[in-house]
């Protein structure tokens, strides 16, 4: 089978706007057939847990399948996103985390790492399963950061099957979500959507563009991904800036252009 899919999607169980149900109503809409959840971890105790994976199930049918996940937050700041988790590591330590979802039988990627984790992750001695190569978020809709496909290729020589990964990071409604994964999945089960996932039978999709699960992509798309990521990113602080600003003197950004402003940033 051959389905749309949005990767690392937040509800109210944690920071987002939307809960399951509007997150299940709104990617019906996009086209999905499936939503691969990744709440933060530190929202949940054991029995929140339990709650959140039985509204998942109670959510999902032969239409769109909500699959719970967990991102976990890390010493360091690093963020490790274990897709169709539902347990809690007891630890910080993102080798520790992703030894724990590789045992539970979840999917483990690294998170919108930050560039002062790009040094960082190579020493680990475990290297998860993939590296979120682009999170529309974090580095912008405009395009990703050609350091992280450069990460990706120094992992895969120690683990050639390590995975890019193309993550939304939805948390608000009018967040811009026009990055999907189109994958192909055996079936909508739990085991062989993290197969799907583990053995790379997905592609980054958005607009008109696909990206593989491996990484490679050519020289010159990195070098045009260079030049638009780092004018987003300029806009992007203008706009921070702007906001740090108005905040001593009580003012802030509209509501309504905050929410046109999420659709592109």
């Amino acid at each position: 089978m051959d389905v749309r899919a949005a990767l690392h999607v937040h509800s109210t169980y944690s920071d987002g706007e939307l809960s399951l149900r509007e997150v299940r109503e709104l990617f019906l809409r996009d086209g999905c057939r499936v939503v691969f959840m990744a709440d933060h971890a530190d929202a949940f105790d054991a029995d929140r847990l339990a709650a959140y994976a039985a509204e998942c199930a109670s959510l999902s049918d032969e239409r769109l399948t909500l699959l719970p996940g967990l991102e976990f937050g890390c010493v360091r700041r690093m963020h490790v996103v274990g897709y169709g988790i539902v347990a809690l590591p007891g630890s910080d330590d993102p080798t520790d985390v992703i030894a724990f979802i590789g045992a539970h039988g979840g999917v483990s990627v690294i998170a919108h790492p930050a560039p002062e984790h790009l040094p960082w992750i190579p020493t680990f001695r475990a290297l998860p399963d993939g590296i979120e190569a682009w999170n529309t978020k974090y580095d912008g809709a405009s395009a990703p950061r050609p350091a992280v496909f450069a990460l990706i290729r120094q992992l895969q020589a120690r683990r050639p099957g390590l995975k890019a990964f193309y993550g939304q990071d939805l948390h608000w409604r009018h967040q811009f979500r026009g990055l999907f994964a189109e994958m192909s999945p055996a079936s909508a089960e739990r085991e062989d959507l993290l197969g799907a996932l583990r053995a790379g039978r997905f592609q980054g999709v958005i607009r008109s563009m696909t990206l593989p699960s491996d990484g490679d992509v050519s020289e010159a798309l990195l070098a045009e991904f260079g030049a638009r990521n780092a004018r987003s990113r300029w806009i992007r602080a203008v706009i921070r800036r702007a906001k740090r600003m108005a905040g001593p003197i009580g003012r802030a950004l509209p509501a309504g252009l905050k929410s046109q402003l999420r659709r592109f940033f």
